[in-house]
């Protein structure tokens, strides 16, 4: 009996150690669970990449993105987060946190202290500089040449769109609040879950020789359109190579960490080694040396052998969030890695304003426009899918014209359905299809073809009307001689002819009571170059000492605001015969004679020893060259398209007096040259240099001297000179103050992102400060006009408050150094300026 009483105990007690031991365990399991989170920079938002993490005396650490993940025992211990040039943050959890975001402070103090690289990958990343002659396909092969299949997709994910229709309070413009309905994003899923937004695909070939690479488009489509905008097709999103110094990422220029100054700006980390295709590879982190500025970061698989490039991601954080991946390819036999695969896709970023991209056909709300619901723009994104196939290495390759980068033959354009078939796809996307059936159709209901033609015409300044485009800038005029100036010009366009056109004006001065008008026949010579001979008569009125470049662009304004307060002008009666070419490569070029009779609106004569001269005759030939080298370019059926705009563009104008030829009664020569820079930011900053200069030699009437664009009333008051600002003049030099017949002229501008202020009211600053010097000969020839030279400089800074609220804004500008001003009034300047928008 007692042994069975020992034993029952005995079990019992067993019982229970058991039921205690799993009561334990089980409340042990459900007390931890998995935390998500991420490790942002406080300031940018922007993640920290492989940042330590300690939790109960374990460390793990974050991926490239900043993420994380932990097991996570609710006993109130905190997490610790640390990482070099930041102060370390200890974060105590919640019982209802799921994700955490954990925002760590920079440390100025510890960045200057903590080196950030170190000597193996310093030695690698130099390895991999060094090693491109014998890694970088351009330089091992003498030709190769490739077929890439490219798809651009703007779509959205259904699954992550709220469909739910919403209540919203929206605010007029004096800040009234008015109740709507917002059911856009149940319209934009109902939309998306069919269809994606737009689509185009293509297929071009690549080829490369010693004359350098050239793109020949073998095919192309785009959703809505008969016949792909040339545009569109030559839009680069991301470079082929990544072994420039330079790499192109939305078409914006960004230093490559493969470079040796990319070594100075990038920090690398070697994070492990792994294998690709059976190679052993280094996988490296970079980043920028400011953590927290808006710049390139990602990683580098490089080959541990031939420290060539395997594999690339990069990623950007900024107005726009940006994924690009690179694969490649190991041929064994010539051991380099080729490309294989290029991807990219954008996404919504931290965007202070409306942000439009690929032509406006994916936009992204601001993020502080809380006037409606946003969800819906929040998850539209870009993606850019390219592989390539059928590659020959060191076979013959020859094509013709290698600085036109990209070609576009008549017969690209016309594939049919069953060519396309030929391409994988993914098969499980059924929105594909139908996309380009909607979009067709959707093209023929709203006209988006006549649209965009429209826009391109509007935008170089012309309204088609049957076979006249009429030009725009001709109709309504204003200035202190004509008063309102009405009038009307245009030019025949293709559907009256494409070998012959006819461009002419007429206009009526309220003012001085006068008609002027004008005339200009064109033939064709040749296409492909856009090559045309012209002959004009002009009787109009000319700005006195302004420089006007044959070959300029002209970009539609819906007023040109400087020439409102000029009254000096001359009347120009001048006939000419020119020729106008595309036919070099990345040039436009002007040639032409002229003979003109001046007749100056003003009081001046031209003294020449004892005679004086008032009204003249002028016989002129005239050289004009714009040059864009680094500029890409296209041929197309219908012509030569500039379609990567890069710079710095140069000018160059040469005019000459032909003796005493037709009556000519002055002997001198011109030359005139300009130098145009921009540098746009991934932040969305852009930058702008202009340089101008001229020289002349011989006498010069006071009518073709240098005036470098004054723009300033010569009255007492600021306010009374309040007037409306130009583009790209001297704000605070009035005019007809300073003449010169040498000169040159530097102008530096720095443009910000917009400030968002109130509702509607969200300036575009800018910065501005420029500068001239000049001088002229025998002053003493000029008489009846007084004015001053230049030969102390002349220098104004200020700042722009563009496009404020509907495209009006303010300048304040402000004159000093030797040319400044006894009086400090008198060296300030406030004038309105307007930019319209057009969307196109």
């Amino acid at each position: 009996f007692m042994l069975t009483f020992v034993l029952q105990m005995k079990l019992i007690l067993i019982k229970k150690i058991v039921f205690l031991f799993f009561l334990v365990l089980s409340s042990f399991v459900f007390s931890q669970k998995t935390m998500q989170g991420q490790v942002v920079d406080f300031d940018s938002t922007i993640p920290i990449a492989f940042a330590n993490i300690t939790y109960n005396n374990k460390t793990i650490t974050t991926d490239w993105e900043g993420f994380f993940s932990a097991e996570i025992i609710e006993d109130k211990k905190p997490l610790k987060v640390s990482y070099k040039g930041y102060k370390d943050k200890s974060y105590f959890l919640s019982k209802d946190v799921t994700f955490l975001m954990i925002k760590i402070v920079s440390d100025e103090n510890r960045k200057k202290r903590i080196i950030y690289t170190e000597n193996k990958v310093n030695a690698i990343i130099k390895k991999a500089v060094d090693n491109k002659p014998q890694t970088q396909p351009e330089k091992v092969f003498r030709t190769f040449q490739y077929k890439n299949y490219e798809q651009i997709l703007v779509t959205a994910n259904p699954k992550a769109i709220d469909n739910t229709i919403d209540i919203v309070q929206k605010k007029n413009f004096f800040g009234v609040s008015k109740t709507k309905i917002d059911s856009s994003n149940y319209k934009f899923k109902k939309l998306i879950e069919k269809q994606h937004l737009y689509q185009t695909e293509k297929v071009n070939l690549i080829q490369f020789n010693l004359e350098g690479t050239k793109e020949t488009i073998l095919a192309s489509r785009m959703a809505g359109f008969k016949e792909p905008l040339y545009d569109y097709l030559g839009l680069n999103l991301v470079s082929y190579s990544l072994y420039e110094n330079q790499i192109e990422i939305l078409e914006i220029p960004i230093q490559n960490p493969l470079s040796n100054l990319g070594r100075r700006l990038y920090n690398f980390n070697i994070i492990d080694t792994l294998k690709i295709q059976n190679r052993s590879v280094y996988r490296i982190y970079f980043q920028p040396n400011r953590l927290n500025s808006n710049s390139l970061r990602g990683l580098l698989y490089i080959d541990s052998e031939t420290f060539g490039l395997a594999k690339a991601f990069f990623r950007i954080y900024g107005i726009v969030n940006i994924n690009v991946t690179y694969s490649f390819n190991f041929l064994k036999d010539a051991k380099v890695w080729f490309p294989e695969k290029r991807k990219i896709m954008v996404v919504k970023g931290n965007n202070s304003e409306d942000l439009n991209l690929f032509g406006g056909t994916i936009k992204f709300n601001s993020t502080f426009d809380k006037s409606s619901n946003t969800n819906a723009s929040d998850q539209v994104y870009l993606k850019l899918e390219s592989s390539t196939y059928d590659i020959e290495i060191d076979k013959p390759v020859n094509f013709k014209d290698p600085k036109i980068k990209i070609d576009v033959p008549t017969k690209s354009l016309s594939k049919p359905d069953s060519y396309w078939n030929n391409f994988k796809k993914d098969s499980t996307d059924l929105r594909k299809l139908k996309t380009y059936t909607a979009l067709d159709s959707l093209s023929s209901a709203r006209n988006i073809e006549k649209k965009v033609f429209l826009g391109k015409k509007i935008i170089n300044g012309y309204l088609p009307i049957s076979v006249v485009d009429v030009d725009l800038r001709s109709i309504v005029k204003y200035n202190n001689f004509e008063g309102f100036r009405l009038g009307f010009g245009g030019i025949t366009n293709d559907k009256l002819s494409k070998k012959y056109k006819i461009s002419a004006f007429t206009a009526y001065g309220f003012k001085d009571n006068r008609t002027k008008f004008g005339v200009s026949p064109s033939y064709l010579l040749e296409e492909k170059n856009n090559t045309w001979v012209s002959s004009s008569y002009d009787d109009d009125l000319v700005e006195i000492g302004q420089v006007q470049f044959a070959t300029q662009n002209r970009r539609f304004r819906i007023y040109d605001p400087r020439p409102i307060n000029i009254s000096t002008f001359y009347r120009s009666k001048m006939f000419s015969t020119f020729i106008e070419s595309k036919y070099f490569a990345k040039t436009d070029a002007y040639f032409g004679f002229s003979r003109s009779e001046i007749q100056p609106l003003f009081d001046y004569k031209f003294i020449d020893g004892e005679s004086s001269i008032q009204n003249f005759k002028l016989t002129t030939a005239q050289f004009s060259l714009q040059w864009n080298p680094f500029s890409n370019y296209m041929q197309t059926p219908s012509g030569r398209l500039e379609i990567d705009k890069r710079f710095p563009k140069f000018s160059l104008q040469i005019t000459q007096t032909l003796g005493s030829l037709l009556g000519n009664d002055f002997d001198f020569s011109k030359f005139d040259f300009s130098i145009f820079h921009e540098i746009p930011y991934l932040s969305g900053h852009l930058s702008s240099i202009n340089f101008h200069a001229g020289l002349g030699f011989g006498d010069i009437p006071l009518t073709h001297l240098y005036s470098i664009a004054p723009n300033n009333l010569d009255k007492d008051g600021i306010l009374k000179r309040v007037t409306f600002a130009g583009k790209n003049s001297f704000e605070t030099m009035f005019y007809n103050e300073f003449f010169s017949s040498r000169y040159f002229s530097l102008q530096a501008r720095h443009t910000f992102n917009k400030i968002h202020l109130a509702n509607k009211i969200n300036p575009l600053p800018a910065v501005v400060t420029r500068f001239a010097y000049g001088n002229v000969d025998q002053k003493e020839q000029h008489k009846g006009f007084e004015f001053k030279t230049l030969d102390k400089g002349f220098v104004e800074s200020g700042v722009e408050l563009n496009k404020i609220i509907y495209g009006f804004g303010l300048t304040f500008f402000y004159r000093y150094g030797p040319n400044g001003l006894p009086k400090f009034e008198d060296n300030l300047s406030l004038k309105v300026n307007f930019n319209l928008d057009l969307g196109f």
